[in-house]
């Protein structure tokens, strides 16, 4: 039986009153806020586990550390826009756009196929169950 997730709820990345969980020292930013609640919405995203970084939100196809990093995220500018880059950090930069909307729509877009839900373990643990799979 495979483990696998079958929904994250935002609380991992919101509190209760939906403003963003501000790292250590930081303002919360309204952008990052929109950010979240937008990507929460994409039924597709609420599949995978997501996780925050840099005013960044990532995706992973699974629950723990090492995350997977085959799926595009975004990260907010200073001007209150948006970026979307990846999957991996030496990836070109997708695209800016002023829409939070049209960030999260470019990073539905790009999934990997048969994605989600989110695996509960790390990506090697994935790795491994996605291999004894396909070799049956």
């Amino acid at each position: 039986m495979p483990r696998t997730l079958k929904a994250v709820r935002p609380g991992k990345i919101l509190t209760a009153v939906g403003e963003p969980r501000r790292p250590e020292g930081s303002p919360p930013t309204a952008p990052f806020a929109k950010l979240v609640l937008v990507a929460h919405a994409e039924p597709l995203l609420r599949r995978l586990y997501p996780w925050a970084g840099m005013w960044e939100l990532h995706f992973s196809r699974c629950t723990e550390i090492r995350h997977t990093w085959d799926i595009p995220y975004v990260g907010t500018l200073g001007d209150g826009r948006y970026y979307v880059e990846g999957p991996s950090r030496t990836s070109p930069r997708i695209a800016e756009t002023d829409s939070a909307q049209a960030a999260v729509a470019m990073v539905v877009d790009r999934l990997p196929p048969h994605c989600g839900p989110a695996f509960v373990g790390n990506a090697e643990e994935l790795a491994a169950y996605e291999r004894s799979r396909d070799n049956r």
